[in-house]
């Protein structure tokens, strides 16, 4: 759907962020540990851990400029790495309101937090997205409307002393899997949106 071609890598630092490390006396320890932590292209640990992560957090904007932040989730290995500066990651069924695709048609700069919770560990990329409608991995994700490519401009890791310890649960019973039907989430049966709904989706066939 999305044309967007990969841009140019951005700077490390804008002039807002040099003004306050400037005033906190971190312009040399930002500068080093961009030097030491910052890459382009994605280690077999990185790669490993994206892998491993059942879920990430996505920022984008439209436009003008004006943020959005989405948590995607998924089974283990729903995002992959597709090669040394590219990821990908399904879009399944959602709300239908496409705020994150959306931004990507208009914008595709976006930025990726994958964090692990149960051993505190952090990862973000930031680069540039383009929305695929037939791509040749929709084929391994069942249920997913759109693939999501990500070419990678910022790889780098942060200090995870601020993560809180959580573990999982349970997994949502509404990840799509092979030879599975996820429930009909329960919003989607209320009648404030019955006459509403994708003239595909399946909550149409199961209202009385």
């Amino acid at each position: 759907m999305s044309a967007a071609s990969p841009g140019t890598p951005d700077p490390a630092y804008h002039a807002g962020m040099r003004e306050l490390q400037d005033r906190c006396d971190t312009r040399l320890l930002a500068d080093r540990l961009d030097e030491k932590l910052s890459r382009t292209a994605f280690t077999a640990e990185d790669r490993a851990f994206i892998e491993s992560r059942p879920l990430f957090f996505l920022a984008t904007a439209d436009a003008s400029g004006h943020p959005d932040c989405s948590y995607k989730g998924g089974a283990p290995g729903f995002v992959r790495v597709t090669s040394d500066d590219e990821l990908a990651f399904p879009s399944y069924d959602g709300n239908g309101m496409f705020r994150s695709l959306g931004n990507v048609l208009v914008n595709p700069s976006v930025a990726l937090l994958f964090i692990d919770f149960e051993r505190p560990n952090r990862l973000r990329v930031n680069g540039s997205a383009r929305v695929v409608e037939s791509d040749a991995l929709l084929a391994s994700y069942p249920g997913a409307q759109f693939m999501v490519r990500v070419y990678a401009a910022r790889i780098f890791p942060n200090c995870p002393r601020y993560i809180h310890r959580m573990t999982i649960a349970e997994p949502s019973p509404y990840v799509p899997r092979a030879d599975y039907t996820p429930p009909i989430p329960k919003w989607k049966r209320f009648d404030d949106f019955a006459d509403v709904l994708a003239r595909d989706d399946p909550a149409r066939s199961t209202r009385g």
